[in-house]
């Protein structure tokens, strides 16, 4: 009985592999047969094994996906606690991987976090770091991709981005020299992807970028017509080649083919090679693998295909992985003698894209993006545009907090890091904001007490930074005062300007133009003087402090009124104003509690409602513009899963609302009006958890709307998601416009996608999208452009309309991983989170809009930074300072200033406009960076690509054609000197400078 058992499977066996081979050969491959050649062992691309031209060549690549960050935080991740909630410890996965590789010099590994990888390092034997040093020198070990984490690519914004790459680059630079240097952009696992990305990823050098998620129906045309490696043109500004960037799908996201998986993790059969044994199957094995290539080989456009080998945490115990994985390559190649052609090989990422390179096609073009992302007709992945919007605000605070520490380390000199105040770093502050940039953290899609982990060691970087400011303030000034930070204004707690009768501010603006500035600070005197740095009188205003905001301060702070005055503050420096209460002053200004029907400064006129107290209408007095403007809350009931269309529920990622519809909070607004020199204030009450300020200052041309939402009620069961809707007179035609990553600009139409034709199965969560920093509506001859403080979800569902999710709160997991409903509570909010936030509005012609909306933009990014200062102003400070000689240029914009080593800085200037949005600003333009700064002396100049860890002209890029073209040719735009560097549209560029104090 058991011999006609066997002989029945060996006939099995010999079938399955006929059929395979036939399937492979019914392809219309040309098989001739190639000799292998062999090569010096080292790094890059002459490191690859050889591949056979006549054969199916499969490109297995070992790797693991280290979240930095996720279910678990990233210490507990990467020494393996906590593993009741997740079996994960990053220490093994490396510790293992490189005793496998000792083993045998055929196989490969990549690894992609350097967050991971350099606390890994650090721990090791001078011996340990040689013998790695070894493996990365002959390829045998290869980074890819190479930044601190692999970010997120909907809700980061793009200088955050470009600061956590360089960190994890500079890294792998000193320490591995080039062969350190990834060649592959690797982003596997993030829900979307952005243009943006891929323009930065061109721009610091990297040939390809591989990603593993895209929309399924996306997915499934680019299969059918062979598309899913492509050639990425991810600017309409930037020439071509310089942002376009191949980009290659992976066939199986990031895991392993069905069945193929031999992790500690995994439940799949190893391969048993013993023919001894009853429970031999490496010919199952083969002709299983056999036709999952070929299968996979009539999806992809040459006669190489790329596998990956490993998922989440994977290799622990490498010995797993790479025993069988020998096995696999060894019997698989071995039926090459029974004419498979079929040829099996360890590679890596880049390695699979050489030969890609090699074949010389040419390739289809795309000039979009990936979003919004939906893994099936009802799961949008379009919730994390907005899940966890205080961390989003949180993480854009502090990237404004650190780029104003790396300034001011570079601006103050050594004395920064080592002066009156005590030792300072800005380090400790990279590395949080590098973590925070991850795909589960500032997306919002960790579990709670990670989130508050990221949160932690943000809040312990600007600890850090503070001391470093403090230090460099103190010289900059000639004044060793103590400096007072006051982290909370933004709800009017600070307790020094709440008790002092004398004080001063120091305002500092990271921005490379003068910027004028509303302070609003907390105080409990009725009337005030303000002093500028020349002892001028400065218009100031006493307002009382809204209820709103007493309710969410909590008991923190105890002021009963605000002081309100404008500050004018120069490029890359600071100014000093000075506040004295009066004792005999006036009293502060008194609210109205009528609807007012309109508010206005010389720039703008708002008009409301007064039967509603809400929003109607928008005027630019300087164009003569009018546009009718309503604006409102609203909430979409969340999905539970428990309907007839599909049992997915709303959830950290995935946004489904219930109903098409959402739910008015209120249709009308209990107002109070307040009516100053400095600013006009109407504050809107819609129910006990939604109010506003609709706020005009008397300078500026922009309408500033300040939300509080919290906290949602969950008392009846139902998960909300709440949003603002701006409805007007605009005819859009159902065409809105977002930024990407905060740089350009892309177009979105309701119910369309650029690549495919769209079947809509959710009219909502289908139609949203991420913004950064801005999103506008237009037609011919109006456009309002809404600015926000943090990334979030937005979209136009109606004609005219602008919604944008403000907060959402969730009673279910969305069955994505994450294991916990998005339902924050805090000890502060136990019954659950409050948010604030602001929306700043302008009206502007479209061909004229992008000078007002651009450096709108940069101010909410790179907001000035307040510190104080109690009793009078030391006799000899300097209570003004610029660190540079003028204000740059309208176009360019400063993005970077850091200490590199002691002799050297890292500055980035870029272009911020692109080349068809301004007839003004959308021009080249020159800046002489030897005069540039006030007081540093530029030495020497050398120019990097823009993750700096190449020099620009060693930078060398495989090219790709279009199958729309030729290959483009770049034109270049000369300097007119060695100092004088010139910038065209969305140009960034990265230099390294010489300079002494």
């Amino acid at each position: 009985m058991i011999s006609v058992s066997l002989s029945n499977m060996a006939a099995l066996r010999q079938q399955q592999l006929a059929a395979a081979l036939l399937f492979l050969l019914s392809q219309g491959l040309s098989f001739p047969l190639g000799q292998d050649s062999k090569q010096a062992p080292t790094c890059g691309y002459q490191s690859c094994h050889a591949t056979k031209p006549g054969m199916l060549n499969v490109h297995l690549i070992p790797h693991t996906h280290d979240d930095v960050g996720w279910l678990k935080t990233v210490d507990q991740y990467y020494y393996g606690d906590r593993n009741e909630i997740q079996h994960a410890g990053v220490q093994y996965i490396l510790d293992s991987v490189v005793d496998q590789l000792l083993k045998n010099p055929d196989r490969r590994f990549i690894y992609v976090e350097t967050a991971f990888f350099y606390r890994w390092w650090k721990q090791q034997s001078a011996s340990m770091q040689q013998t790695v040093k070894q493996l990365v020198n002959e390829g045998r070990l290869e980074f890819v991709n190479g930044g601190w984490c692999m970010s997120d690519e909907a809700t980061t914004h793009y200088s955050a981005v470009i600061d956590q790459m360089t960190l994890g680059l500079r890294f792998l630079n000193d320490t591995f020299g080039p062969c350190g240097r990834p060649r592959v952009a690797w982003h596997i696992d993030p829900f979307g992807h952005a243009r943006e990305h891929a323009s930065m990823f061109a721009q610091m050098g990297y040939d390809g970028f591989f990603f593993g998620r895209l929309d399924y129906q996306d997915r499934h045309r680019r299969m059918t017509n062979k598309e899913q490696e492509l050639l990425w043109r991810a600017s309409d500004s930037l020439p071509p080649p310089v942002a376009d960037l191949f980009t290659g799908i992976l066939p199986n996201g990031y895991n392993p083919p069905e069945g193929f998986c031999w992790d500690q993790s995994c439940s799949d059969a190893p391969i048993r090679d013993d023919p001894d044994l009853e429970d031999y199957n490496v010919d199952d094995v083969v002709s299983r693998f056999l036709a999952i290539a070929g299968s996979q080989s009539l999806v992809y456009k040459t006669n190489h295909i790329i596998m990956t080998m490993g998922s989440d945490f994977q290799y622990e115990n490498a010995n797993l992985w790479y025993k069988n994985l020998d096995k696999l390559i060894h019997y698989v190649n071995a039926e090459q003698a029974n004419g498979i052609k079929v040829n099996l090989l360890y590679s890596t990422p880049s390695c699979y894209l050489q030969e890609l390179h090699r074949s010389n096609l040419s390739w289809p073009l795309k000039t979009d993006d990936f979003f919004p992302y939906a893994d099936d007709a009802h799961d949008f992945w379009t919730g994390y545009f907005t899940s966890r919007p205080a961390l989003k605000r949180y993480e854009r605070v502090s990237n404004s907090n650190l780029q104003t520490c790396n300034q001011l380390e570079v601006l103050g000199g050594p004395i920064s890091r080592d002066g009156p105040f005590g030792n300072g770093d800005s380090q400790t502050m990279k590395e949080a904001m590098a973590v925070a940039q991850h795909h589960d953290a500032v997306s919002g899609t960790e579990k709670q007490h990670v989130a508050n982990d990221y949160a932690r060691r943000l809040a312990n970087g600007w600890k850090h930074c503070q001391v470093l400011v403090s230090n460099s303030l103190a010289s900059l000034s000639s004044s060793s005062v103590e400096r007072v930070y006051c982290d909370n204004l933004n709800i009017s707690v600070c307790p020094l300007t709440e008790s002092s009768t004398k004080f001063a501010v120091n305002v500092y603006n990271p921005l490379g133009r003068t910027v004028t500035w509303p302070v609003r600070l907390p105080v409990n005197g009725t009337a005030y003087t303000v002093s500028d740095p020349s002892g001028r009188s400065v218009d100031c205003q006493v307002v009382p402090v809204s209820s709103t905001t007493s309710r969410v301060r909590k008991g923190r702070g105890y002021a009963v009124n605000e002081l309100v005055f404008q500050v004018l503050v120069p490029p890359l420096g600071f100014t000093t104003y000075s506040v004295s209460l009066l004792k005999d002053g006036p009293p502060p200004a008194s609210t109205k509690h009528y609807a007012p029907t309109a508010i206005q400064n010389k720039f703008l006129q708002v008009t409301f409602d007064p039967s509603t107290g809400l929003l109607s209408g928008l005027s630019n007095l300087e164009t003569g513009q009018s546009i009718k403007l309503t604006q409102n809350f609203y909430w979409y009931n969340a999905s539970d899963g428990n309907n007839s269309e599909s049992n997915q529920p709303s959830g950290a990622y995935i946004f489904r609302p219930n109903t098409s519809t959402p739910f008015v909070i209120s249709k009308t607004a209990k107002t109070q009006t307040i009516q100053t020199s400095v600013v006009q204030e109407v504050r809107q009450w819609f129910s006990p958890w939604v109010s506003q300020v609709v706020r005009l200052y008397s300078d500026s041309r922009a309408l500033e709307l300040e939300w509080t939402v919290g906290p949602l009620p969950i008392d009846d069961d139902l998960g909300k998601e709440v949003i603002t809707r701006l409805d007007t007179s605009i005819d859009t035609n159902e065409y809105f416009y977002t930024d990407s990553n905060g740089r350009e600009v892309l177009q979105r139409k309701k119910d369309f996608r650029p690549t495919w034709n769209l079947r809509q199965s959710e009219p909502i969560a289908g139609n949203y999208f991420p913004i950064n920093s801005r999103a506008f509506i237009k037609d011919e001859t109006d456009q309002l452009t809404v600015v926000t403080d943090r990334s979030q979800g937005a979209g136009s569902i109606r004609n005219g309309s602008l919604e944008i999710m403000l907060h959402r709160r969730l009673l279910y997991d969305d069955v994505r991983g994450v294991g916990e409903p998005l339902n924050e509570t805090s000890d502060i909010f136990p019954e659950g989170l409050v948010v604030r936030g602001r929306l700043m509005l302008l009206l502007d012609r479209p061909l004229t809009a992008a000078d007002s909306h651009r450096p709108l933009a940069q101010e909410m990014v790179l907001q000035p930074l307040l510190t104080f200062t109690n009793g009078e102003l030391h006799p000899n400070a300097k209570l003004e300072f610029s660190g540079l000689q003028a204000s740059l240029p309208p176009a360019v914009h400063l993005l970077t200033l850091t200490q590199w080593d002691d002799n050297s800085v890292l500055l980035r200037l870029e272009h911020q406009f692109q080349s068809w949005e301004s007839k003004t600003h959308s021009r080249p333009v020159t800046v002489n960076l030897q005069k540039l700064f006030s007081t540093l002396k530029v030495l020497g100049v050398s120019e990097l690509n823009l993750s700096a860890n190449q020099w620009i002209d060693e930078m060398k890029r495989l090219q790709w054609t279009p199958e729309s073209g030729k290959r483009p040719l770049l034109k270049t735009f000369e300097d007119p000197s060695p100092w004088e560097v010139a910038f065209t549209p969305m140009q960034i560029r990265t230099f390294i400078i010489t300079m002494s104090n």
